[in-house]
């Protein structure tokens, strides 16, 4: 998996390409928890929970169905003055499902593990894409302040925080994407 460091990154820049004007901090807030939370499987060592099982690590919780779910819930939850299945409720939707989404993803480039379980419900096998340039992070703080981890985040900056950074830049200059999120205060 990349760090918990680049996800977040992913998570801002995701932000920072999506919406045009001034966000409430919800938004980062949730924007990060999204693009981070799938790792919270790696409890599931602690508690037992064998590496490949449905509920193991980079199992559900690393799914797109899950990003689907999460994003939902998300979006009923704190974003309620957005009336539902409207244009702006639609594009958050979407905006937490991608960012969300964004961590099977990327894992799925990484040179380690067991795959990612990415049709998950609905099928439980493992995947990794054919190129796998970003090398797999420790889990350990031990391992990630070690030479490893500098390695490790050597990748990641590579392969992913400098396409990201560009992508930002370059939807910046072209004034975002086509749709943009926008804030619609409680009392409208």
């Amino acid at each position: 998996m990349p760090s918990v460091v680049t996800h977040t990154v992913v998570g801002i820049a995701a932000g920072k390409i999506f919406a045009n004007e001034k966000m409430p901090a919800r938004f980062w807030i949730l924007s990060v928890f999204c693009a981070v939370v799938p790792d919270a499987d790696v409890i599931g060592f602690y508690l037992g929970v064998p590496y490949g099982h449905f509920f193991g690590h980079r199992g559900f919780f690393h799914s797109p169905f899950f990003g689907l779910i999460l994003s939902l819930l998300i979006v009923t939850l704190f974003f309620s003055q957005e009336k539902t299945f409207s244009k702006s409720w639609l594009l958050y939707a979407l905006y937490f499902f991608l960012t969300t989404a964004s961590h099977g993803v990327l894992d799925a480039f990484t040179n380690g593990g067991l795959g990612i379980a990415l049709l998950s419900p609905f099928d439980n096998t493992r995947y990794f894409f054919p190129w796998t340039p970003i090398r797999v992070s420790p889990l350990s703080l031990e391992a990630f302040l070690s030479e490893r981890g500098v390695r490790v985040i050597a990748s990641e900056v590579l392969w992913v925080w400098v396409p990201v950074i560009f992508l930002v830049a370059l939807c910046r200059e072209r004034g975002g994407m086509a749709f943009s999120l926008r804030v619609k205060s409680q009392g409208q």
